[in-house]
């Protein structure tokens, strides 16, 4: 059995819909189904997601809703079901889920915005499953809440409960084709809760485990993973194997193929997970897997992200001073500051931090706890960060692997602000300044795969 995951691009109009069709018909082993909400249709259009995201807000903003957004999200779905030549109760259904969830966010019920947002899901999968069933397969509309996904209430960032996983074991009974939404699921009390942005994929991983998936396939718009961000290099390396390690750690550090949670339920479960393209199925795609056998090279990717922070702060004796890290690192915790990694000297200590997590007004606040309760030498926030990561199996035993990135950051003219590797064996992180970002990725690529 295999469980098949079709991405926004993949559902974006009618035309990518019978694209994922034929899909399905060519492989009588892909009986399950998890799909995101419709995508862009071309450069400048926007995702049904976002679209649902203004409409609420302009809900909770004043009470009024856009009328030009809630008919936009319309005309999509009714478009796709009218040149797919689907039964007009179909999109009648949709309209009416989305039309209940609006009530909902007018009547500031719980979680009301995490059910209006959930509708591009759920509308994809009523209407790819009623198209499937007017091709003369089987196949059937299955919610999250009778597959079985239970959900803690963390509204925007829901987390599986393990019980889910033996509720979804008993899908395996059923014969015909599912068509799960991804992106939410309920808690055990009833209540629809979202996932992080891109929680389609966690979905799909999470099906692939609690059904004990032969294979995972998640459908995209590229034919592989590459070894960089292609915006950056032109025409670069495809890799056709990756570790889950690797492939979590690249996905962590912006590559946008794959949600950087979505691989923890497979990788627990060991089932090989395939990410391949939906405008070009024939292509080998990219396999990953728990293990693979010794490779040539140890690096087998480089990912970049910007929007990152450093926060600096220096005392001295702080080797010395028994707590230090946990009274700092309290600090962030009570102001609501998640952090990304803390490298470390004896008098000094960097906290890397996404630029969100911490705007102006909350900046001044932290800023003055540190000195005042930890009455510090220096505490300093620098700005316009991004970070870049080489990724690869067994670095850390590989002798010049720090050296040769230095040397290319050297013949890059770029000055290394931040490095991190701790105890991680697959990765080595070095933060820039974000306009630096793409000179340094460049002459990191040269150095390890030209």
């Amino acid at each position: 059995m295999k469980v098949v995951k079709f991405g926004g691009s993949s559902l974006a109009d009618a035309s990518q819909m019978a694209k994922v069709r034929s899909i399905i018909e060519a492989d009588e082993n892909r009986r399950v189904v998890v799909v995101s909400a419709p995508g862009k249709r071309r450069g400048e259009d926007t995702k049904v997601t976002d679209l649902l995201i203004q409409l609420g807000d302009s809900i909770h903003t004043d009470g009024t809703m856009d009328m030009e957004t809630y008919m936009k999200i319309i005309e999509r779905f009714r478009t796709m079901a009218e040149e797919l030549g689907l039964p007009i109760g179909v999109l009648e259904t949709v309209k009416d889920r989305i039309d209940q969830a609006i009530d909902l966010v007018k009547g500031q019920c719980n979680n009301a915005l995490d059910t209006l947002k959930a509708c591009g899901e759920d509308g994809s999968a009523l209407i790819v499953s009623s198209y499937l069933q007017q091709s003369g397969l089987q196949a059937s509309y299955v919610n999250p809440k009778e597959a079985g996904i239970l959900v803690c209430d963390q509204p925007g960032g829901a987390i599986v409960l393990e019980e889910s996983f033996e509720r979804l074991y008993g899908l395996r009974e059923r014969n015909e084709i599912l068509v799960i939404p991804g992106f939410f699921g309920f808690t055990p009390e009833g209540q629809l809760v979202t996932f992080s942005r891109g929680g389609s994929d966690i979905t799909g991983a999470i099906v692939a485990a609690g059904l004990k998936a032969d294979m995972y396939e998640n459908f995209t718009d590229v034919d592989s993973v590459y070894c960089v961000n292609p915006m950056y290099v032109e025409s670069p390396k495809q890799l056709t194997s990756l570790t889950y390690r690797e492939m979590r750690e690249l996905s962590y550090a912006g590559f946008s193929v794959f949600h950087d949670e979505a691989l923890i339920p497979a990788f627990k479960e060991k089932i090989p997970v395939c990410i391949k393209n939906t405008n070009n199925p024939s292509a080998q795609g990219t396999m990953i897997v728990a293990e693979l056998p010794e490779r040539e090279s140890h690096v087998v990717g480089i990912a970049s992200d910007k929007g990152f922070l450093n926060l600096y702060v220096s005392k001295f004796l702080m080797n010395r001073e028994i707590g230090f890290g946990r009274k700092l690192l309290h600090i962030l915790e009570d102001e609501g500051v998640s952090f990304e990694h803390a490298p470390s000297g004896i008098d000094d200590m960097s906290v890397i931090i996404r630029d969100h997590q911490l705007p102006p007004e909350k900046e001044q606040v932290v800023v003055q706890r540190i000195k005042e309760e930890l009455e510090v030498d220096m505490v300093m926030i620098e700005r316009d960060m991004a970070m870049i990561m080489i990724v690869g199996e067994g670095m850390n035993q590989t002798v010049g692997i720090a050296s040769n990135a230095a040397c290319a950051f050297r013949e890059a003219g770029v000055n290394i602000e931040m490095i991190n590797q701790g105890s991680s064996e697959v990765s080595m992180m070095f933060g820039v300044k974000s306009s630096e970002l793409s000179i340094a990725v460049e002459s990191l690529y040269r150095t390890f795969f030209e």
